[in-house]
């Protein structure tokens, strides 16, 4: 049976983890300490319409992994955490290991390859909307959880078994599924979210609120057509279906729907502005390509983060 790490236990990566080992899987949290003592003292409770769970899986502080290797390790943290993340799940990663991350943006596939090789690092595309709570539960806030994964261009799978990630990850109490081409996911996936973050962080409010304002819905359309600029230009163009899709849902009449990152605003918490926006600029200018609405978002945001 494969043995998974599971990096963070927050609200993506404690559900899922957490699913699995409701599954029978071989599953660990590595977490901080405060975040240990909490979950051995209530349990990793989660409330879903897909059921609620309290759970007591094995849990690892960074100091109790030495001499322990893995053969998945699931990276659910933050993009700003992610320097800290792979300090203390390092030790954990062996020659076979394989790294999936279910990050926001591209950059974090350059930081983690630079650090372990291209080989060990999966792709990971998460499709679910969930938070924690103030009690620190895990709160799903619609039925969508899909998980796609899968070896990005130009990787190998070596010695890695294929077939036991599939054993793992798919049948373990979410959707998830082995793509044919993570890269072009994982591209479409940044395209909506640094459209959907952008307007509702540059406009401070919700898809409803934006659409319902003259111009509004033409304003979040042009965003998205500037996203999908900079990925065609890196030799991503989204499927017609996919923009067709983000464009329906950015322009819903309404809708109550934002980003995680308008929410993140709204609660004076973090923000993951750099790799979701910026990295999106840097790549544009790179490219030549002119993109005034998403640059606005982003230095915006960078004034609010620097106050």
């Amino acid at each position: 049976m494969m043995r998974i790490l599971v990096v963070g236990a927050g609200a993506t990566g404690g559900y899922y983890g957490g699913r699995m080992f409701q599954q029978d899987r071989d599953v660990s949290f590595l977490v901080r300490p405060a975040r240990a003592a909490k979950l051995r003292a209530e349990g990793l409770q989660i409330r879903s319409p897909h059921g609620d769970a309290t759970l007591h899986p094995p849990l690892l502080t960074a100091g109790e992994l030495a001499g322990r290797t893995f053969d998945l390790v699931l990276l659910s943290v933050k993009s700003y955490a992610l320097d800290a993340a792979i300090e203390d799940f390092a030790p954990a990663v062996g020659p076979q290991t394989r790294i999936l991350p279910v990050l926001n943006g591209m950059r974090h596939i350059d930081t983690l390859s630079a650090r372990f090789g291209a080989d060990a690092v999966l792709g990971g595309v998460s499709l679910i909307a969930a938070t924690l709570d103030e009690a620190g539960r895990i709160v799903q806030m619609s039925p969508l959880h899909k998980l796609a994964y899968g070896l990005r261009r130009g990787t190998a799978a070596g010695d890695f078994d294929l077939a036991a990630l599939d054993a793992a990850l798919q049948g373990a109490g979410f959707e998830a599924r082995r793509a044919e081409d993570i890269d072009q996911e994982l591209w479409e996936k940044w395209v909506f979210l640094a459209s959907l973050g952008g307007i509702c962080c540059l406009l401070r409010a919700t898809i409803g609120e934006i659409e319902a304002v003259p111009h509004g819905a033409a304003l979040a359309l042009r965003l998205l057509h500037e996203s999908a600029a900079v990925a065609t230009a890196a030799g991503f163009a989204p499927r017609a279906e996919v923009l067709d899709n983000a464009a329906a849902f950015l322009t819903q009449p309404g809708s109550s729907s934002a980003s995680s990152m308008y929410r993140d605003l709204q609660a004076g918490a973090p923000l993951e502005s750099d790799t979701i926006l910026g990295d999106l600029v840097a790549r544009a200018r790179q490219s030549g390509i002119d993109v005034p609405l998403l640059e606005s978002a982003w230095l915006q945001l960078t004034i609010h983060g620097r106050r």
